[in-house]
């Protein structure tokens, strides 16, 4: 684990790129080769990637969120087993418009095992697009 840490700090924070060869791989290669499997594979990937991270804060999740390019993530909701998030960006709005099939299940699985880190509780955590409303609905479930 230690060495993905590392790289997954060197990539963060040493590398701008554009976000359509990310969008390639992610909305189109990685759902061909997993096949019906890929929703379920592109969580666990996300939930091992926060494993390989220290998170003590959601501010700290948050600027991983915009580091990588994944977008703004703002809790909008705090409720005794929930936290409810906004995940927005420019890009999310556009692959809305452009009508991309598109999944944020990668995502959710990193907040998910982030969350885990600063709660001390299991979570798990649901996805919504809100196509109209230009923004993804991030719920994550706690468990103690």
């Amino acid at each position: 684990m230690q060495k993905n840490s590392e790289q997954i700090e060197k990539i963060v924070n040493g590398i701008e790129t554009t976000g359509s060869g990310y969008d390639l791989l992610r909305y189109v290669a990685l759902p061909d080769l997993l096949g019906k499997d890929a929703p379920l594979i592109l969580y666990v990937m996300g939930k091992n990637l926060a494993r390989a991270q220290s998170f003590q804060s959601i501010d700290q999740v948050g600027e991983f969120f915009n580091k990588v390019g994944w977008g703004s993530l703002e809790l909008i909701k705090e409720k005794r087993a929930e936290h409810i998030f906004k995940l927005q960006t420019r890009v999310i709005s556009e692959r809305h418009r452009l009508g991309i099939a598109t999944d944020y299940r990668l995502e959710a699985g990193f907040l998910a095992a982030a969350m885990e880190q600063i709660l001390s509780f299991q979570c798990e955590c649901l996805e919504e697009e809100k196509p109209r409303k230009n923004f993804v609905e991030l719920r994550v479930q706690h468990y103690r």
